[in-house]
């Protein structure tokens, strides 16, 4: 049994971590890329995003590093008003380029639902090394990448 001035702390304590990093509970695959507002502020956020690859876009004021960033968007990171016309142009693009639809996660079949298909599907049988092979690619996030190339120039004479 704990006093109740450490309960009251543990909770306030669980509040904030829900607060602060609830979403990433729900995360069912790493981020396609991430957008930081000031990237000498979030220093931790951008090295955890270094180290998994995953490519940053930042708002970079004069005292951040534009090198610590993908794709740096020049402008003044302290003025609210800035960053919400630049997050909100971002976020409209995204919106934009999903057509408006939301992208439905499918939900991962239960125990038994497997155990059925297995038992229905016993034409071929599996090594664990097959089927580990087979989710690993099925939890591959498929990233496309476009890029434009400019048309060859061409003599004009």
């Amino acid at each position: 049994m704990l006093p109740k001035k450490e309960v009251a702390k543990l909770k306030n304590e669980m509040e904030k971590l829900e607060k602060n990093l609830g979403g990433m509970k729900e995360m069912t695959r790493v981020p396609g890329a991430m957008f930081v507002v000031d990237p000498k502020n979030e220093r931790i956020a951008v090295l955890e995003a270094r180290k998994l690859g995953i490519p940053i876009i930042g708002i970079v004021d004069t005292n951040c590093n534009p090198e610590d960033v993908d794709y740096p968007i020049p402008a003044n990171d302290d003025a609210i008003r800035a960053v919400k016309l630049i997050t909100d142009v971002i976020a409209n693009a995204i919106i934009e380029g999903r057509q408006g639809e939301m992208v439905e996660v499918p939900a991962e079949p239960t125990a038994e639902e497997t155990f059925e298909e297995a038992s229905t599907n016993n034409e071929e049988e599996k090594t664990i090394e097959e089927v580990a092979a087979a989710e690993v690619v099925a939890e591959t996030p498929e990233v496309v990448v476009s890029e434009e190339v400019a048309p060859e120039a061409t003599p004009e004479a």
